[in-house]
């Protein structure tokens, strides 16, 4: 069974493949809009979402299937009453494919461990691999390539898409710096850094873990930042986030230490005025806009290429 739990387990011959079917779907929609018909996609939400919600829900409609929106809080699984290795039994045998946004990882790796459907991981605490693979599509659609390019990121080191770029950027070739305030809470996971290192020999690339924006971000062709305030931080530790992130807000400064023609990129939501200035956020340099359109035809793509691995007789 193929699932999209992290792009750790998928190796790049099959990001590159999900890329270029994406790139097929956006630019010829009509030829895939009976692609999935009589599918049912189950989206399953603990996290609250805007682009993921309705790329998912739109991709699946404009190929023909139907998806199912499922909030967690109001349902069993939520509410402690059924646990996920029996809801992953269950739901296996009412729909075709299922996409998860929860807070805690390990959940997610549990219902792909006993779901007899293909899994995909919309958000964890830990990794957002359909949101990188989506910035992948972005980048190379601006760029030209992958290979070679540098990707500085910006603020919060801690968290899924700091994961998901790490990994993602390493296996096809991105080299990847990560500018971040030191110690345990703001960086990235130790572990997620080695296993970047070494998909980053593979590939050509280099991984570098800074605490120097200003380092992070010299002739970089990609600039990339991420909230302070992911959902799972509490409202009270605003203050203290602001204050240890202020040095890697991403501004016109800043911007200028990468190379002339870099992108800015942010995954949204972004508040101007926090990581990133207005100035930066609207500038002709930022692609976020397109970023987020990336999402449709990337989780098209994705589903498309997970029907078609997991065929049932």
């Amino acid at each position: 069974m193929l699932h999209l739990i992290s792009l750790q387990d998928w190796p790049a011959e099959l990001i590159a493949e999900v890329l270029a079917l994406a790139d097929a779907v956006k630019q010829r929609p009509q030829r895939y809009a009976r692609s999935i018909a009589g599918r049912t996609l189950l989206m399953i939400f603990e996290k609250p979402s805007l682009r993921t919600r309705i790329s998912f829900e739109t991709g699946a409609t404009q190929m023909g299937g139907h998806a199912i929106y499922y909030d967690m809080g109001t349902s069993p699984l939520g509410t402690g009453k059924e646990n996920v290795a029996d809801t992953a039994r269950v739901i296996s045998r009412y729909v075709d494919l299922v996409m998860a946004r929860l807070c805690d990882h390990a959940q997610l790796v549990e219902l792909a461990r006993y779901a007899t459907v293909p899994v995909i991981n919309a958000l964890t605490n830990y990794s957002h691999p359909t949101q990188v693979l989506a910035d992948l599509m972005t980048i190379r659609e601006k760029k030209g390539r992958l290979a070679g390019l540098q990707l500085a990121y910006l603020g919060d080191g801690n968290n899924n898409v700091t994961h998901s770029l790490l990994l993602g950027c390493a296996k096809m070739g991105i080299n990847i710096r990560v500018g971040c305030p030191a110690g345990r809470a703001y960086s990235p996971r130790p572990e997620v850094v080695r296993a970047a290192a070494a998909f980053a020999r593979q590939s050509g690339a280099q991984v570098l873990i800074t605490h120097r924006a200003a380092e992070a971000a010299r002739d970089a062709d990609v600039v990339y930042t991420d909230s302070w305030m992911s959902y799972h931080i509490a409202p009270a530790k605003l203050r203290e986030r602001v204050r240890r992130f202020q040095p890697y807000q991403v501004n016109a400064a800043l911007m200028k230490l990468a190379a002339p023609d870099a992108l800015f990129m942010n995954c949204l939501p972004a508040l101007r005025g926090y990581e990133q200035t207005a100035e930066v956020l609207d500038s002709p340099q930022s692609v976020v806009f397109d970023e987020a359109e990336n999402r449709l035809h990337v989780h098209k793509a994705i589903m498309l290429r997970l029907l078609k691995e997991n065929v049932r007789g």
